[in-house]
């Protein structure tokens, strides 16, 4: 009992200390990719004994920043709630990752060991009741600042992360269509079979319009341009313009950890997750008969990597689309969610019941 515990404590800290570390290099990488994008250089100042290594040590200055800044509570603000806020926020987007699956197996002597920190067979559900949790956070912000405007942003943000989620939910029925459970490390699974001999059954493969709208809904989730509504500055001030310090700090932590939880979902549920092609538990298996022998090791270190690199380039692609999109008006967001990626997800729905019965009838 407690050598299985200890096991699950180290995977929570590698997940966890993989998924922070990456929320803080996404400042790093959202300056540098706009940067990019704008034809600047980008941020490169801060420096440590004269070695700036191309502006990575901006992170970690913003972070002493946001530390050492004091912490300002408005005088007819709920402290407690106020306090609070942040902290629900950042959380939920933390214990999201819980349920994604990051790796398939590792085995060490007798013990198998799942790559997935909370093995629920609900996984699925689990993962999105706590982005859901997530508005909790924003709404508390709003309401506990004593800020019209502030309390503004809070419900903007409530009303986009409902669309957004509705539109979600209903575009991932046809994935669990497909492959016939909510365990996401069984549809992980399901996605390494092979169509036709030779093609990958990954999600984008089977079910391309669900990964449209997922990923469209998804970035709509995470509360960024183009869908920044409750933070958009030219129309109002935005649901955490009473925090300073490294309460705002963790409001900006959170969207980073929603874009990450957003990528990794993606990458699981439509990118196959840590599949590799034709790479199976003793090597790779191409199609044509030929066969490639490696250690377990090293197909574990290949699973992790891919899953890795999938969720890194899902997100450079998602801040893309943040740099090159202008900000939607609030009623065009709302009218893209509801009108929109909603009635296309429950057309999704349909197209998939029909293929798969004619298929099975096939």
């Amino acid at each position: 009992m407690l050598e299985a515990f200890l096991i699950k404590l180290v995977l929570a800290a590698v997940m966890f200390f993989g998924v922070l570390n990456l929320a803080g290099l996404h400042t790093w990488i959202e300056r540098k990719q706009s940067a990019i994008i704008q034809d600047r250089i980008g941020a490169n100042r801060a420096s440590i004994f004269g070695f700036r290594l191309m502006g990575l040590f901006h992170p970690l200055a913003d972070a002493v920043k946001m530390f050492t800044k004091e912490d300002i509570v408005p005088a007819g603000a709920d402290r407690t709630l106020h306090t609070l806020a942040p902290f629900l926020s950042v959380f939920f987007a933390l214990v999201a990752f819980a349920g994604i699956p990051f790796g398939d197996r590792l085995v060490l002597g007798d013990r198998v060991i799942e790559l997935q920190v909370a093995k629920i067979d609900v996984a699925l559900l689990y993962v999105f009741a706590m982005l859901s949790l997530g508005v909790y956070g924003v709404m508390m912000a709003g309401w506990a600042s004593a800020n019209n405007y502030a309390l503004l942003g809070g419900q903007r943000a409530a009303a986009l992360m409902i669309s957004a989620e509705i539109a979600i939910g209903a575009s991932i029925i046809g994935v669990i269509m497909v492959y016939g459970s909510l365990n996401m490390m069984e549809i992980v699974r399901g996605q390494g079979e092979l169509l036709w001999g030779w093609l990958p059954k990954w999600g984008v493969v089977t079910q391309p319009l669900a990964f449209v709208l997922f990923l469209t809904a998804g970035i709509a989730a995470t509360k960024r341009i183009p869908f920044d509504m409750p933070e958009g500055e030219s129309e109002i001030i935005g649901y955490f313009i009473e925090y300073s310090g490294m309460k705002f700090g963790m409001f900006a932590m959170a969207d980073f950890l929603e874009t990450v939880v957003i990528a990794g979902m993606t990458t699981s549920l439509f990118l196959g997750g840590w599949q590799v092609p034709y790479l199976a538990a003793d090597g790779f298996r191409l199609p044509w008969g030929w066969i490639v022998a490696l250690p377990h090791l090293a197909v574990v270190l290949l699973q992790v990597g891919a899953f890795v690199l999938k969720v890194v380039v899902m997100i450079f692609v998602m801040m893309l689309i943040r740099w090159t999109l202008p900000r939607f008006r609030y009623d065009q967001a709302m009218r893209l969610g509801w009108l929109g990626l909603f009635p296309l997800s429950i057309a999704n729905i349909v197209l998939t019941g029909a293929v798969l019965l004619l298929w099975g009838n096939a």
